[in-house]
């Protein structure tokens, strides 16, 4: 048997490493910049982005600056294609349709971001309440949010909106009434799948270690919820978020389409599309520009959801 010497020392194990592990570094990035770093990759979500942008600071300041009211009626300019005095030309009655798109923007997208806080709230609670409970509790949600996918949509909305529109009216205004009444519907028809989503977030992450040591040291079921639970499955609510704008604005435009949104005097991207859609043969850019504006602000968010699921997805890391 070999003896070591008391002054000597035991060697150290070595190790090979590769040249590429050797010049590899880990970067201290926070959550945040690691999305936007994944995020700004995406070419498609940049370009969303980009053009959601324009959109949005054209309907914002474009009123501000191009100043043709939107409800002037000139008869002497009926039907007139654009021009350099009107470069999206003018509907039936004159009226300036570039000043209708940009106002009309404004509703739209009011209506699409206030249908999505509802639906994300109600989605977010029930699939919450149903993942952290379980039991008879989460069969009763489930079961009723299966039963309000069942529901046909539209018909749904047509309904509901030919029943109250006149009670909401007196209650809020006409105008006020109707932008309630629209939120409200829209949002209350769209949370089912933000709260599935929630739910199966919540039966993964209640079962982990953060969550036992949490109820172990006293944490009440509130805390554990928002505070534990919820910020980590907040990802696909973002994304779902996302989508739902998109899907407000094309559920309204429908509705004014039909003519069962708004009235004649505030003129949404739907609305525009209704009015003019007996003169697309002979001035069909009436309906042009107002289905521009909707299939690219569409578009454009669908891009900025699929950017955000794909830089918040760690599978994708």
């Amino acid at each position: 048997m070999l003896r070591r010497s008391p002054n000597q020392t035991p060697e150290e194990p070595k190790f090979s490493v590769s040249p590429a592990a050797e010049n590899m570094t880990f970067g201290q990035r926070t959550l945040a910049q690691e999305t936007w770093r994944k995020f700004r990759r995406n070419r498609q979500a940049v370009f969303g982005s980009v053009v959601l942008l324009i959109i949005v600071l054209s309907v914002l300041f474009g009123p501000l600056i191009y100043t043709t009211p939107i409800n002037k009626i000139d008869f002497a300019l009926s039907s007139h294609p654009p021009s350099l005095e009107h470069p999206f030309g003018t509907n039936d009655l004159g009226q300036d349709i570039l000043a209708r798109v940009l106002y009309g923007g404004r509703i739209s997208m009011a209506v699409g971001i206030f249908s999505m806080l509802v639906a994300i709230f109600l989605g977010t609670l029930i699939g919450a309440i149903s993942g952290f409970y379980g039991g008879f509790l989460d069969m009763i949600l489930m079961r009723l949010t299966d039963l309000c996918l069942a529901l046909p949509q539209l018909p749904l909305l047509l309904l509901v909106i030919f029943l109250f529109r006149d009670a909401i009216k007196a209650i809020a205004g006409q105008e006020l009434g109707i932008f309630v009444l629209v939120v409200l519907i829209i949002g209350g028809l769209n949370w089912m799948s933000v709260a599935r989503l929630v739910r199966s977030g919540f039966l993964t992450v209640r079962e982990m270690e953060f969550v036992t040591a949490a109820r172990a040291l006293g944490a009440s079921s509130q805390r554990l919820i928002w505070l534990h639970i919820l910020p980590n499955v907040i990802s696909p609510v973002l994304v779902a978020a996302t989508l739902s704008i998109s899907n407000a604005i094309i559920t309204e435009s429908t509705l004014s389409f039909f003519g069962l949104g708004f009235p004649p005097d505030v003129p949404t991207w739907g609305r525009m599309l209704y009015d003019g859609q007996n003169f697309l043969e002979f001035s069909p850019y009436m309906v042009l520009f107002p289905g521009t504006a909707i299939f690219l602000t569409v578009l454009s968010i669908n891009y900025i959801g699929d950017g955000l699921r794909d830089a918040l997805d760690p599978r994708l890391s």
